[in-house]
């Protein structure tokens, strides 16, 4: 189960089917990016793609001989666009193709504007989601729910963005929801809705073990998007952000042109993909071996070129020789940012705390840490904010709870006003009546000699010891021991064996170390394949945007409508 390769071959598949002959690939806003995470610009054009267009552009030139692929979610404007487009064709031939299911009734009204014939085929190819890492896909949606119940809109799409996903890895699950959240009960409802009335698209060879769907809600986990992050993608995403692959370094001090964006993607980028799940400190040492590696290199290409052989083992070279340059820059630059910020920020002993008040049960050493650090002038209002974010998760009906002192405390230091009311909004958001299940204290004798166990040992690094729940949520169901009480099937049916092929979706996004748990889980347990899915994959600022966007306050009637089509052709 790899999303990545999932869609990659959808596309690949688009523009073989196109044949030969110079093509101009038509997208959309959101497959822009779906594509562009799979495939770099340089790669198709080696499969003769010299153009790109968004299919909502207005000043596209008529180019006849050029044949158009086109890649577009199904959407009402979508359609409308590509109406106006049949009825005056810029492009010789027409190969259209769409993210997911498309009503007959749209199939009929783009028959009805190809009077010219222009159309070769029209198909559904379902990459319908963002394929983050190969067991990590996204819907990028952030503000997915209205208080406690879905924004219609962003249901439809989820459930299109999920079924989607089911169909491009050929799976046909059992359902399995999170009992204390009615957004999950709702998203396992339309996706086994859409199953149901798509029964035909979903008929693939059974396997002895029926795939998996496991939906969760982030209000279970809030502190997971909470802490800071010390593994390179994870990181990345906290400190400076990653929006489909891309990193915005305008605002590092003295950047140089070329670096202002670069693009982190570990299918295209050896040293990335060898170092995304390593944690900072051997970042340091690995970049370090690059720089190098680098540099034994960089004088044999300065020798002088004296023979025509020389000239030529220079040009052979050289472009490998850019690409290496150009992937050292790029870390370089990247770690470098991260360090400074690491320092500027005192970000080591803030994380200390964080994963104390995570992972540690003591009360009066935790909020002395945290007024300590609250005191600290190096310390930002967002991370002062975040630490009392976490204390109030952990401690919000301890019996000394200080969360008035420490409210006080943000006010004296000069955190804004934004900031502080978040620290209720998060409670309202994931706090303990919330939650279904108990994220800090294992209660019974097995799960408290294991902690016990874990601290004897010293964990490998204070800076990592935090697990997110999904952690023991998936052991537990590989085991098969996830109470039915807590997580039920949807439907009559149960599943007897072990569970093989698994997608866990989390409703108000998963995050980077979560996906790392599911990578980690992959490589540990033989058998056993897991993909994770959000609605967006969560840093904490995009985090707490999702929560504000919530409201919590206003809640919303949710519609009961979900967008499910009838298929035209496969």
């Amino acid at each position: 189960m790899n999303v990545v390769f999932a869609v990659k071959q959808y596309i690949s598949k688009m523009i073989e089917d196109s044949g030969p002959g110079m093509k101009v690939l038509l997208m959309d806003k959101e497959t822009t990016g779906i594509v562009s995470m799979v495939y770099t610009q340089s790669e198709i054009l080696q499969k003769e793609v010299y153009l790109f267009e968004r299919i909502d552009s207005q000043n596209r030139e008529i180019m006849k001989h050029l044949k158009a692929i086109c890649f577009l979610r199904p959407t009402k404007e979508n359609v409308d666009y590509l109406i106006q487009e049949l009825r005056r064709p810029k492009y010789s031939i027409y190969f259209i193709y769409f993210s997911n299911v498309i009503s007959k009734s749209d199939v009929k009204s783009l028959a009805e504007a190809d009077e010219q014939e222009v159309v070769a085929e029209v198909q559904e190819f379902y990459g319908d989601y963002i394929a983050v890492n190969p067991h990590l896909f996204s819907l990028n949606i952030l503000g997915c729910c209205q208080g406690r119940n879905w924004d219609p809109v962003q249901l439809s799409r989820t459930t299109q963005g999920l079924t989607a996903l089911l169909l491009s890895l050929k799976k046909c699950p059992m359902i399995r929801y999170q009992l204390s959240s009615e957004a999950a009960k709702r998203l396992a409802e339309c996706v086994k809705q859409v199953i149901t009335k798509e029964y035909e698209l979903f008929e693939f060879r059974r396997t002895e073990v029926p795939p998996l769907l496991l939906i969760l809600d982030r209000c279970d986990d809030a502190i997971t998007p909470l802490l800071n992050q010390w593994t390179y993608q994870a990181m990345v995403h906290e400190l400076l952000g990653i929006n489909n692959n891309r990193i915005d370094l305008s605002r590092v001090p003295g950047i140089s042109k070329d670096l202002r964006e670069v693009v982190l993607s570990a299918e295209n980028d050896e040293f990335y993909a060898n170092n995304m799940y390593l944690n900072f400190a051997e970042i340091g040492s690995n970049i370090k071996n690059l720089m190098e590696d680098f540099q034994k290199k960089k004088p044999k290409e300065q020798q002088k070129l004296e023979s025509i052989a020389d000239m030529k083992a220079f040009v052979e070279n050289y472009p490998q020789f850019k690409k290496m340059s150009g992937t050292v820059s790029k870390h370089v630059t990247v770690v470098g940012e991260l360090s400074r910020l690491v320092s500027e920020r005192n970000l080591l002993e803030v994380s200390e705390v964080e994963q104390e008040l995570a992972c540690q049960n003591d009360h009066s050493s935790a909020l002395q840490n945290v007024k300590r650090l609250l005191q600290n002038p190096r310390v930002t209002e967002f991370d002062a904010a975040r630490l009392v974010m976490l204390y109030v998760l952990h401690y919000e009906r301890h019996s000394s709870n200080s969360l008035p002192g420490l409210m006080m405390d943000l006010r004296n230091k000069g955190v804004s006003e934004k900031y502080r009311k978040l620290v209720s909004a998060v409670i309202e958001y994931g706090g303990k009546r919330v939650r279904g299940s108990d994220l800090f204290s294992p209660k019974d004798a097995v799960a408290i000699t294991k902690q016990f166990l874990k601290g004897l040992k010293g964990v490998e690094n204070v800076y990592t010891q935090h697990q997110p729940f999904l952690h023991e949520t998936l052991d537990h169901l590989i085991k098969g021991k996830l109470k039915e009480s807590l997580y039920p099937y949807l439907g009559p049916s149960t599943l007897r064996d072990r569970p093989q092929d698994i997608i866990v979706f989390i409703i108000g996004g998963a995050t980077y170390e979560e996906a790392l748990t599911v990578y980690n889980l992959n490589r540990t347990t033989p058998g056993v394949r897991i993909v994770l899915g959000g609605t967006m994959v969560h840093n904490t600022k995009s985090f707490l945007e999702e929560v504000l966007a919530s409201g919590l306050h206003s809640r919303s009637k949710e519609s009961s409508q979900v967008t499910s089509r009838s298929a035209s052709r496969r």
